[in-house]
């Protein structure tokens, strides 16, 4: 059963008509839709299309078409039965609209039911989508693990088998040492029997002469055979004398004592050798020389590449951490990249190494002074400053760069207590 209700220039026509079971419903047709319609689910509320819903349509399954100037609604009925009218009966204006009232209650909160499922689908897809963007990063992680350890077990091998080729060469090369030094021990032992073969020649053609003859012959073997071997060596004693060291201080400010204490230290020092470090194992043997690596520092300070300096003076530190100039030449290298607290670290620790103040480490003690109080002025530390300077002007009175810079600490820090 079907209702068709047309509305045209304002005015309802209905017509009922069979159709099919599965096809229950009424179509209502609109020229325009009214201003004082409200929408709820597809359907308009406050018209005729409301009065039907009310005696039992299903609000899901109906649908609202517009199209050439004709609103077209489809509302089917909950159960197949006979309408004998589109309003209910024995219903006032004031129930009808308690009753219409109700109806876009329910379609709102049927629309914000139907509005919260969606954003959950929506939410759950972005889960989902994120879930799926996760594992295939994971994946992609994954895989670049995998190639990164591939290539290290592949630079790996690689390396296993160099240091194996390696390996052999030098054990193919002791062995053809070994070789050549048998084949030339071989050869002195056969020229060793060729002699005694043609000395017991001699002595056989010595029996058939004289007496004489024959004593002869002998003491000439013999005296030709002590001759083959030398003498043992003679012992004796080799007596060294060394050069005895002037000092250059004055012998009434002798610092002989101290001059000593530092030239014991620095003996020890250059003794003190740290080989038990892992990365030593590749090396070079110039390259795990102390001083080696401190002239390759200088050099690359030189060319101001100053974090591999620090790099070589490092390595050199902890193979001997007991030489000054090291950590002098660092504090440099820290002072160039602005690492001032790493740079009066250094100079404090040479200073430490520079003991006792002797004249053969003044210069070296100079530096360590001026370094600090340069780090101290640029942290804005000018008292701490001017009093490395001061130390170092009391070792060097006559440096006039010294000088200099200290006068200009001394103007800055009376600047600073005038504005004060």
């Amino acid at each position: 059963m079907a209702i068709s209700l047309m509305v045209s220039h304002g005015m309802l026509c209905c017509n009922e008509q069979n159709q099919t079971k599965n096809n229950l419903g009424c179509s209502l047709n609109f020229p325009r839709e009214p201003a004082n319609r409200t929408w709820t689910s597809g359907l308009p509320v406050g018209g005729p299309a409301s009065d039907a819903a009310c005696q039992g349509t299903n609000d899901e399954s109906s649908k609202a078409k517009i199209g050439n100037d004709t609103i077209v609604f489809t509302l089917h009925k909950k159960e197949a039965a006979m309408w004998e009218t589109l309003s209910l009966s024995g219903v006032d204006k004031e129930m009808m609209q308690r009753i219409r009232e109700k109806s876009i209650l329910q379609a709102q909160e049927s629309a914000k039911e139907a509005m919260e499922a969606k954003a959950g689908a929506r939410r759950e897809d972005q889960k989902y989508t994120l879930n799926v963007m996760m594992k295939i990063e994971e994946e992609e992680r994954k895989r670049i693990e995998d190639m990164k350890e591939n290539e290290r077990i592949k630079a790996t091998k690689e390396l296993e088998t160099w240091k194996e080729h390696q390996r052999k060469a030098e054990e193919h090369k002791i062995i053809q040492r070994e070789e050549k030094l048998y084949q030339q021990e071989k050869q002195i032992e056969e020229e060793r029997k060729k002699l005694k073969h043609k000395g017991l020649t001699r002595n056989s053609v010595s029996r058939n002469l004289a007496t004489k003859g024959r004593n002869s012959e002998i003491i000439f073997f013999e005296k030709l055979k002590e001759d083959s071997i030398p003498a043992p060596r003679s012992v004796g004693n080799i007596k060294i004398n060394f050069t005895p060291r002037v000092f250059p201080t004055a012998l009434r400010e002798s610092q002989v004592a101290e001059e000593e204490e530092w030239l014991h230290k620095q003996a020890e020092a250059r003794r003190a050798m740290n080989t038990d470090i892992p990365e030593l194992c590749d090396l070079k043997e110039e390259e795990k020389n102390p001083e080696w690596l401190k002239d390759k520092g200088n050099k690359l300070f030189a060319t101001e590449n100053y974090l591999a300096a620090i790099n070589a003076y490092n390595l050199a530190i902890r193979l001997n951490n007991k030489i000054p100039l090291l950590y002098l030449n660092r504090a440099a290298c820290h002072l160039k990249l602005k690492n001032l607290h790493k740079a009066i670290e250094d100079s404090s620790k040479a200073l430490e190494l520079l003991t006792p103040p002797v004249a053969d480490n003044a210069n070296a003690r100079m530096k360590a002074h001026v370094r600090r109080g340069t780090a101290f002025c640029q942290l804005e530390l000018y008292v701490e400053g001017l009093q490395d300077y001061e130390a170092a002007l009391k070792i060097d009175p006559s440096n006039k760069i010294v000088q200099n810079d200290a006068e200009k600490i001394r103007n800055i820090i009376q600047g600073t207590e005038l504005k004060s």
